[in-house]
């Protein structure tokens, strides 16, 4: 068997979308970038497909037209070790037209869901404490960007 990619469909801004991804997420780079052809079906020399790596995970950025668009049902998931990880990850990718959502989710400018997620929320959730769990996953229902001490008071039973 081949390697396994992901491949995500963009109208027109797979290169942009790469060169903003791979500045975001360190060990990432872009590995390869071809041009339609002259059989189309984008116009000869433009950028057809681009492939790149987010932290050693292959991508495929695909100039696919306007027919498809991305949605909630898939997204990119980043667990970060701290809190400044999460608020520079969070503030990068709301940048310029994306958009926050519930539980650490967010969509980007291109449409594309991701997850910002925390190490310590893992180790709460996943507690033999159920109690504490419980606290720890309820806070996070009720935040956006994920605030790592909220979530440790709330799994300390401080709040």
């Amino acid at each position: 068997m081949g390697k396994i990619s992901t491949c995500l469909w963009f109208d027109g801004q797979a290169e942009e979308a790469a060169k903003f991804y791979t500045s975001l997420v360190k060990n990432s780079r872009i590995t390869n970038v071809v041009p339609y052809g002259e059989v189309g079906p984008g116009e000869a020399g433009s950028v057809m497909i681009v492939q790149f790596e987010l932290d050693g995970q292959q991508f495929i950025g695909l100039n696919g037209g306007p027919q498809f668009h991305f949605d909630e049902a898939v997204s990119v998931h980043v667990t970060c070790d701290s809190q400044e990880e999460i608020d520079e990850l969070w503030d990068k990718l709301t940048a310029g037209g994306g958009e926050e959502g519930p539980c650490g989710w967010l969509k980007d400018k291109y449409g594309l869901s991701w997850q910002i997620d925390s190490r310590a929320l893992h180790e709460m959730i996943t507690s033999p404490d159920q109690e504490a769990a419980a606290r720890a996953t309820k806070a996070m229902f009720a935040m956006k960007k994920l605030d790592v001490q909220a979530l440790q008071d709330a799994f300390d039973g401080k709040s």
